[in-house]
């Protein structure tokens, strides 16, 4: 499967979602879609659709944003320096579509490598595990819980 921003997927997001992703904006917290979700699947770049957190990951941080411990395929997040705001950060993009998702801090779960990403639900699709194969994401099945 090819990954990649088009105008199509551009054209079909939302002004929250295109505001997040394209513009680097921050939902506010405990808004986003996807904050409660505990349904076993994985998320991906609502722009491109490139795979970039599984719900096996997923953790309830108490930020107001989801949070996941690892990304399902590294090489689908660049982590860059963020100096907006007045502080420091490292911001989270997604590789082919290049959309904002959020940020990675170092306060994360110890036992599960201590990293929080911290992300907005504007800038993913969640696909839930029965649907996984059906919409070519069957490759990343073993890395999500069992229903």
């Amino acid at each position: 499967m090819t990954y990649k921003k088009t105008d199509e997927a551009l054209s079909k997001l939302t002004p929250e979602q295109f505001r997040v992703t394209q513009q680097n904006g921050t939902e506010r917290p405990f808004t986003g879609e996807y904050n409660d979700n505990k349904r076993p699947g994985i998320y991906v770049d609502i722009v491109s659709g490139e795979p970039l957190f599984a719900s096996a990951d997923k953790f309830d941080s108490g930020c107001g944003w989801p949070s996941f411990t690892k990304p399902i395929v590294p090489a689908n997040v660049n982590e860059l320096r963020d100096r907006s705001h007045g502080m420091t950060r490292t911001e989270v993009r997604s590789a082919h579509g290049d959309s904002h998702l959020g940020h990675v801090f170092p306060d994360g779960p110890e036992d599960r490598g201590g990293l929080r990403y911290c992300i907005n639900s504007a800038a993913l699709r969640f696909i839930p595990r029965e649907e996984m194969e059906a919409e070519g994401y069957g490759a990343y099945i073993n890395q999500v819980e069992d229903i």
